[in-house]
């Protein structure tokens, strides 16, 4: 497989991989030419074809810049790569391209977009819907019947009471607590969240 972006995020995606010894990385591309390797692993920096035949990963916790990606990407996307220590409902999906970190919690009939990002710790309960490119961070608390839209980041250590829907390209910050539906593009901070600006349209 190929690890698309030479990150920290990718170093972390590295880890998940070596943990499961179940797949092979081949190696690493980044179209920054000064970087040469990562944790031992070969860093290319011209996409040729014979890249384009592997299945990858896309090691980019942006979200709109993961999207852009997919759109002009000729790759098949790896299944979703799962941290040995995560807890998964076996009554769950998850799309390809995501990566779930370690000590995620995802419990019964929850839903996992493509090229997600579940980071360390987080907990997503049951009957959630989590739609396309969204970044879940480290110690989030997603509770029951939750609908994140599309590209939506939610921050470190946030909580969404249950039944709550989010909108697509929403920021939730670090530490809110979100007691009511956030519509489409709001950015929302504090506890209890309030809607302090807008993001700009995620084609802009």
């Amino acid at each position: 497989m190929v690890i698309y972006g030479a990150s920290g995020h990718a170093k972390v995606i590295i880890d998940i991989v070596r943990s499961n010894n179940e797949k092979t990385i081949d190696f690493i591309f980044d179209d920054n030419h000064s970087i040469k390797e990562l944790l031992g692993i070969k860093v290319r920096h011209n996409w040729t074809n014979e890249m384009r035949k592997r299945p990858s990963v896309i090691a980019i916790g942006n979200n709109i810049i993961r999207r852009n990606i997919t759109e002009k990407f000729e790759n098949a996307f790896c299944e979703a790569l799962v941290h040995k220590s995560a807890v998964l409902s076996t009554n769950i999906f998850i799309g390809d391209g995501s990566v779930i970190m370690p000590n995620a919690v995802i419990n019964s009939s929850a839903k996992i977009g493509v090229h997600c990002i579940l980071n360390t710790g987080s907990i997503v309960e049951h009957d959630v819907v989590i739609n396309d490119f969204v970044h879940i961070s480290p110690g989030v608390t997603v509770t029951g019947n939750v609908q994140i839209g599309e590209g939506t980041q939610i921050g470190a250590g946030a909580t969404i009471i249950p039944g709550i829907k989010i909108g697509k390209w929403a920021t939730i910050g670090a530490g809110a607590v979100i007691i009511n539906d956030v519509p489409d593009f709001s950015v929302v901070v504090g506890n209890p969240g309030k809607t302090i600006k807008f993001n700009k349209l995620e084609n802009e």
